[in-house]
């Protein structure tokens, strides 16, 4: 049975097609960390933290994980305590993570995929297989508009629908009277064939204050209405007061959160990440939980590279929960790059050929592991130098 023999951190800075930025990010995305696991035939597996210092729980029941403080706790304390654990046997796996060091859920995502990654290639089949086998072969794509101006909006939103994006998010959360100005604007560049998702990333300040906004925005037919205040249960307040289904993200990491949001009532919608829970392996038990209690989700995430996002489709494509369509970037190698905008957030990526996309939505990658090989010319190129 062959084992896994070593591990190597790296920090890579992959350069963003525009700015991307949501209400309380304070960091440029696409600097994040990139696993590398070798197994003892000399197998590859690869797996990524997209750690960003601002993103945690709520009323700081988790904390923002930096790529610094992430390559410290994997080579530190994960990688040498994973050294010596069977392939597949995932498990194992995190009982080893959990017991050397609490917490980190995103270094430990990181090794997890690189883990998996590995699996599958060994025994030559995706990584959708090793969580239960695929649910859907493709995953709809919900391409998502950041705190940038009104005009620069239009323009995107006019060419997303050109390339048949089919779900639009819209970051609000800022200012009232701006936010409502920007999905009326949306809305009526996109049509109304084009559904429509808003994300307050917790800025508004009170239950109320977000009531109030969101009824300002219900003529624009929301899908959904995102994390509009911090707490789950001033989400499931909101929740109980407008119209459109409310979605919990921050407040959602793992399966014990899953358990606290059903209980509360109000909340339809979670958002699962690979990397919030700890890898995929627990990423699943949050959906089973949502999936118990009649609760839809989707794979969201922080603008993965494409080491990454490969996880995000697997995830989507194997939980029967993951529903809706998912936040995940389109990545896409400078090469394949034509102009086009729907989910791509870089301007080139670390793969070694674009993901694939039919009618809006990324088509599972079945080949073995997460499905697609790492570019290395691209890691060396984009690797950040201590």
């Amino acid at each position: 049975m062959p084992t896994i023999k070593s591990i190597e951190t790296l920090i890579v800075q992959l350069p963003t097609r525009r700015e991307h930025k949501w209400a309380g990010l304070t960091e440029v995305i696409g600097r994040y960390v990139i696993v590398k696991m070798v197994d003892s035939d000399g197998r590859v597996g690869w797996g990524e933290a997209p750690a960003l210092k601002d993103w945690g729980g709520e009323f700081g029941r988790y904390f923002g994980e930096s790529a610094l403080i992430t390559r410290t706790v994997i080579d530190t304390y994960l990688g040498p305590a994973v050294v010596g654990v069977e392939l597949g046997n995932i498990a194992e796996l995190h009982v080893r993570m959990d017991a050397i060091i609490r917490g980190y859920p995103y270094s430990k995502a990181a090794v997890e995929f690189a883990a998996y990654d590995l699996a599958g290639r060994w025994l030559g089949v995706p990584v959708s297989t090793l969580l239960g086998g695929k649910s859907r072969d493709r995953v709809p794509v919900t391409h998502s508009i950041g705190l940038i101006s009104i005009e620069e909006a239009r323009l995107e939103v006019a060419k997303l629908v050109k390339e048949g994006v089919r779900t639009i998010k819209v970051k609000i959360g800022v200012e009232p009277d701006r936010d409502v100005a920007m999905v009326d604007a949306v809305r009526e560049v996109a049509g109304d064939a084009v559904e429509i998702c808003v994300d307050a990333n917790e800025g508004y300040k009170t239950p109320g204050e977000a009531v109030q906004v969101v009824r300002r925005m219900e003529k624009n037919r929301l899908k959904y209405v995102e994390q509009p205040v911090m707490g789950i249960e001033r989400i499931a307040e909101v929740g109980r007061r407008i119209d459109a289904p409310v979605m919990a993200d921050e407040s959602a990491w793992n399966a014990h959160d899953s358990i606290q949001i059903v209980r509360s009532g109000g909340i339809q919608i979670v958002s699962i990440y690979t990397t919030k829970a700890g890898g995929l392996y627990k990423a699943m038990e949050v959906g089973a939980v949502c999936r118990a209690a009649g609760i839809i989700c989707n794979v969201n995430g922080s603008i993965e590279t494409g080491v990454g996002n490969l996880a995000n489709v697997q995830l989507a494509a194997a939980s029967p929960s993951v529903t809706l369509s998912c936040v995940i970037p389109v990545s896409t190698p400078a090469e394949f790059q034509h102009g086009q905008v729907g989910g791509i957030y870089y301007k080139d990526d670390l793969l070694v050929e674009p993901m694939k996309v039919v009618d809006g939505a990324i088509v599972v990658p079945s080949g073995p592991g997460m499905g697609v090989d790492v570019d290395l010319k691209k890691i060396e190129k984009y690797r950040v130098r201590d």
